[in-house]
């Protein structure tokens, strides 16, 4: 029951993921990407703190002792966390500034699927063969969603392929600290520690004008309050306990969601190619939900 809340929580993330590239899109016919990659997280981290007083207060009036917070732990956190998201988003929205478009992006950055099953290992876990079998169906269930003609490969392509490599070191990392500090926290501590570097950043790289601002705000706060506030919030919180590969398998449905979104919101039609994605994508998922021997993973060192 805990893994299937879990996953829950990892679906919902991918779901609002999954809306969030329009609004990217949006954004960036205003702003510079610094200066969006700054507001999304400043609004992210805002949004939190009311939710953080909140649940203060429902402890204390239920008589619940607060549970202890490492704040070392938390403070690390939040640096590591919030580098690695800056980084990430700052790269994406180059991308996109740079050409790439929201199918290929969607494509590109969903590398992360890769990437962290391949970076878990230095860690000394195994994967099981049947998440690697479940990585690939994934991989092929996006090509196919995603891209309409041929791969090339250009300079914003450049740019979202290091924003999947630094997103896999962030769920990677979310998953080191998740079980030492409590996960809202964490998220509002990444928020605030991402949006000071974007702050200098944004300084230093952008020009900074209210029209802009103004034309980017109804995007600014809708990736800032669900993409950021919710959806990152559910992704820590959903990650506890669960394996990093299964967790980036469920994530990666976020192309899946955009793809209904579009039929649902733009009247996009789907094709027999884009269903078979859909189709091999969600196999996927099933597959990396599979019951496991409880040696198979957490407590079994490489040798």
């Amino acid at each position: 029951m805990f893994e299937l809340r879990q996953s829950l929580f990892l679906f919902i993330t991918a779901t609002i993921w999954g809306s969030g590239f329009i609004g990217q899109s949006i954004g960036m016919d205003h702003v510079e990407p610094f200066t969006f990659t700054f507001f999304r997280t400043l609004i992210g981290g805002i949004v939190l703190l009311p939710v953080i007083a909140f649940m203060r207060k429902i402890r204390q009036r239920g008589g619940r002792r607060l549970p202890h917070t490492d704040k070392k732990a938390l403070l690390l956190g939040s640096l590591a966390c919030g580098a690695c998201l800056i980084a990430a988003e700052s790269f994406q929205q180059f991308g996109l500034k740079f050409g790439t478009d929201a199918g290929k992006a969607g494509f590109i950055t969903s590398m992360y699927i890769i990437f962290v099953p391949l970076l878990t290992l230095f860690t000394g876990r195994r994967i099981r063969p049947l998440i690697w079998l479940a990585v690939a169906l994934s991989v092929a269930g996006l090509y196919l969603l995603c891209i309409k003609g041929e791969l090339s490969f250009e300079r914003g392509d450049l740019m979202v392929f290091i924003c999947a490599i630094v997103f896999a070191v962030h769920i990677l990392v979310i998953a080191y600290f998740v079980d030492k500090v409590d996960g809202i926290l964490l998220s509002c501590g990444q928020f605030f520690a991402a949006s000071f570097i974007g702050l200098i950043l944004m300084l230093v790289h952008d020009t900074v004008t209210w029209e802009g601002l103004r034309g980017a705000a109804p995007a600014l706060l809708y990736v800032g309050i669900m993409s950021n506030g919710v959806a990152y919030t559910l992704q820590i919180v959903g990650q506890r306990g669960m394996n990093p590969a299964v967790a980036t398998i469920i994530l990666s449905l976020e192309s899946v969601m955009a793809t209904i979104f579009g039929i649902l919101i733009l009247n996009e039609s789907l094709t027999l190619r884009e269903l078979m994605g859909c189709v091999l994508m969600f196999i996927a998922v099933l597959m990396a939900q599979w019951p496991q021997k409880k040696t198979e993973y957490r407590d079994l060192p490489v040798s």
